[in-house]
Order: structure tokens, then sequence, then C-alpha cells
């Protein structure tokens, strides 16, 4: 692939404006404004940056890099057992839930590019709920399929989860447009980081809970009033 194709397939796949309906969820975050612990510029920074340092790179992130990797071999059975893993991982019901429709979406908007034999195996899994179709499993999945170098997809990866965080911190606190920008341009350092962590990370490392997080994104069932779904 040239730079010009590998970089129009990393835009695209990373792209914070996709259609599948990511701007519907918080995962966890509007149970953390309620509650008065993100509040201002300063708390929303801190939970992206410790959204991406202590949950992501040991869930989402990994699974993405595993899911890359399982696609690189071809190899359907790894693939779903990740996704099964993945699944029974997350906890919170909506955050699960969110996860498999985001996936379901992003197959929808990139089989029409990339449909593989690997896709159409995966896809038929999912209709016989052999697996759920975790966002994370299928970007993996894509990124490998488009010929997207492994650094460059997690970062891709941990951007896009970045940006959503902090647009719906924008929302929720609430904060100025160019604060959350500002707090995009402090989290580069992180987000390549996280990346080079993730590359590296042990595999028995993979799946430490963030407890605090879990039961946040249960309580958010629960809330009085919700603009967001998770």
């Amino acid at each position: 692939m040239n730079n010009l194709n590998f970089l129009s397939a990393l835009l695209h796949l990373s792209d914070p404006t996709l259609p599948i309906g990511g701007y519907t969820h918080s995962n966890g975050l509007e149970t953390y404004v309620q509650k008065r612990i993100v509040c201002n510029r300063e708390t929303a920074k801190e939970f992206v940056e410790n959204m991406l340092q202590y949950n992501l790179k040991y869930n989402d992130g990994s699974f993405m890099k595993l899911a890359y990797e399982a696609a690189e071999n071809n190899d359907i059975e790894l693939l779903l057992k990740l996704d099964n893993e993945c699944n029974a991982l997350k906890c919170a019901k909506e955050i699960r839930n969110a996860s498999q429709k985001l996936g379901v979406r992003l197959i929808k908007i990139f089989k029409r590019k990339e449909n593989s034999s690997l896709v159409e195996s995966y896809e038929k899994a999912v209709q016989n709920q052999e697996a759920t179709s975790h966002y994370c499993i299928v970007f993996g999945m894509y990124a490998s399929l488009m010929k997207i170098p492994l650094y460059e997809a997690l970062l891709g990866f941990y951007y896009t989860s970045a940006s959503g965080m902090i647009t719906n911190a924008v929302k929720l606190v609430p904060l100025g447009q160019i604060d959350g920008q500002d707090i995009l341009f402090a989290l580069y350092p992180t987000i390549e980081k996280t990346a080079l962590e993730t590359i590296a990370l042990d595999r028995d490392s993979i799946g430490i809970c963030s407890t605090s997080f879990d039961i946040n994104c249960m309580q958010h069932e629960r809330l009085y009033s919700r603009l967001y779904m998770s």
C-alpha cells in the first residue's frame, strides 16, 4: 500500500465521525460528571488520560492488537475466541451492548471496501451467535486487512477513543470547544506512549479490570436523567 492509501485508510477507519453511533455513548463519563468527579478541564483531561492508560490499554486496545495479529494470520478461530473473551470481560451491560453495536455497524461500512473470506466467516459467526462483534475486534481485523501498520493502527484507535471522550466531556461538563482541543493536544504524548506499551504488553496482563470504571458504568443504567445510552 502506498503512503496515500495507507493514510486514507487510517484516517477513514479512525474517523470519530463515522456513522456507527459512537456519539450516543459516553462510556460511563456521564456518571462521573453527575457525581462531580469530572467537573472542569483538569478533571476531564485526567479522566481521558486514565481511561487510556489504565483501562483501554489493558482491554480494548490490547484486544484490537490481538485481533489485528489474528487477522494477519487469517485465524478465524482465534478471532472468535478473542471476541468471546472481550465479551466476558465487559461487566457493565450498557458498555457491552454499546461495543457490540459499534462493531456491527463498523462491519456494515467497511465490508463494502474490504470484504474477505475472513470477514464473511466472522460475520456468519456473529449471525449464529458464536461471536458478538465487539468494536475493538472489528477495528483490529479491518486495520490488518487494510494493511495499516500495527503501531499506526493503535494510534488511530486511541486517538478516536480520546477524541470521543473529549467531545462528550465538552457537552457534559460543559467545557469550551477550545478547552477540548487543548486537552487533545496535551494527550498526544499519552496516546503515543500507550500505543507503544500496548504492543509490548504481556498477554497475562490483558483483561485487568478498572473497578471504579465498571461500577460507574453500571450506575449509569440507573441515573435519574441521561443524555447518553452508556
